[in-house]
């Protein structure tokens, strides 16, 4: 009894192994991965601690460029750097305006105070958005005063950036975004072009996907089911609903536990007509934003990996994965993808 006990688990196990190794499974041939610029080029921050009220702007590290984040001058710098999609946050304000900005207040970055979406986009084009940057407890504000009138509205930012793809991020929970979000884009080919995908609060993103054909999102809902649906079933070969015709992102450390990763679990999310986007290391807490910012993140990232990779320093993402050995064992080579899959239909 007990041999046959053990006969069976052992030919369980195989059977385990060979439907969800790796082992004989390929990244798509031609494809490389595709950089994904969280906020633009933008000024980094002490991750410790954080929560999703700190105010971050007060806690950045000693600046190395010039840029603040969800501005037209960030995105360009970042799009220059090679990044294939840019990640931008909104707010509908109350005179019809995508705000393109991050925080839910006023108070953290501008000298003003009040709720960014219950303010009128002319008010908020007057707010020095570089006002409450600080890299030394206060002493000083190295971005004060350079900041006055760069909160840029959607719209400005695909005028200004036309061959540019946008991930958009809503930072309520408001139906209403979403919708108005769907007319903007099915009434301008070029808008609807632009924006690759949204993503964010679950009532907008929900809407956007289902007024706009063929767009892509996910919300942190949507995102957990699919994710814990094929830790359950995806020994199979199943790709859970949640997992289809969306975008799936995946904290790098903790990748390894999906079954077939990584180049099958890669392309069976393909098969569902879904991407990855590979994500920086999760920890408990984290809001979300972690992304594949240094070296040894970069040496996380498998070899070959064509997914999007979400990253914080888009302008060092070249040189950290060089330096971790991603580009040399990606057949020797450090070519980044500079537009997503997605296309309109």
């Amino acid at each position: 009894m007990i041999r046959r006990a053990l006969i069976a688990s052992t030919l369980l196990i195989a059977l385990l192994w060979a439907v969800n190794t790796s082992l004989f499974s390929r990244f798509p041939e031609g494809e490389a991965p595709r950089l994904l610029a969280h906020r633009g080029q933008h000024q980094l921050f002490n991750r410790e601690g954080l929560t999703a009220e700190t105010c971050t702007a007060s806690r950045i590290r000693p600046p190395e460029h010039a840029f603040l984040e969800n501005t037209i001058p960030s995105m360009r710098a970042a799009f220059d750097a090679g990044a294939a999609v840019v990640e931008l946050d909104v707010h509908l304000t109350p005179d019809g305006a995508f705000a393109v900005f991050h925080d839910w207040t006023l108070d953290c970055r501008t000298e003003a105070s009040g709720i960014t979406e219950e303010t009128p986009m002319a008010r908020l084009k007057q707010l020095d958005i570089g006002y409450g940057y600080t890299a030394d407890g206060g002493k000083t504000f190295p971005f004060r005063g350079r900041g006055i009138g760069m909160m840029p509205t959607l719209t400005e930012v695909l005028d200004a950036l036309p061959e540019g793809r946008f991930l958009v991020n809503f930072k309520s929970r408001r139906t209403e975004e979403g919708e108005t979000l769907a007319r903007l884009l099915n009434s301008n080919a070029a808008y609807r072009m632009a924006v690759f995908a949204v993503y964010g609060g679950g009532e907008p993103t929900e809407a956007a996907i289902a007024a706009v054909p063929d767009l892509k999102g996910y919300s942190a809902r949507s995102a957990k089911e699919c994710l814990l649906g094929y830790l359950a079933l995806g020994w199979s070969g199943y790709m859970p609903e949640a997992c289809r015709d969306t975008l799936v992102p995946v904290p790098v450390n903790y990748a390894f536990l999906l079954w077939g990763w990584p180049e099958k679990f890669y392309n069976r999310v393909r098969a569902a007509g879904s991407d990855v986007i590979l994500l920086g290391a999760y920890e408990k807490g984290d809001t979300g934003s972690a992304g594949i910012d240094d070296v040894a993140t970069w040496g996380m990232v498998p070899a070959g990996f064509p997914g999007f990779i979400w990253t914080n320093r888009i302008e060092k993402a070249r040189t950290y994965a060089e330096e971790s050995g991603f580009c040399a064992a990606s057949r020797g080579e450090c070519r980044f993808g500079t537009l997503p899959s997605f296309a309109v239909k």
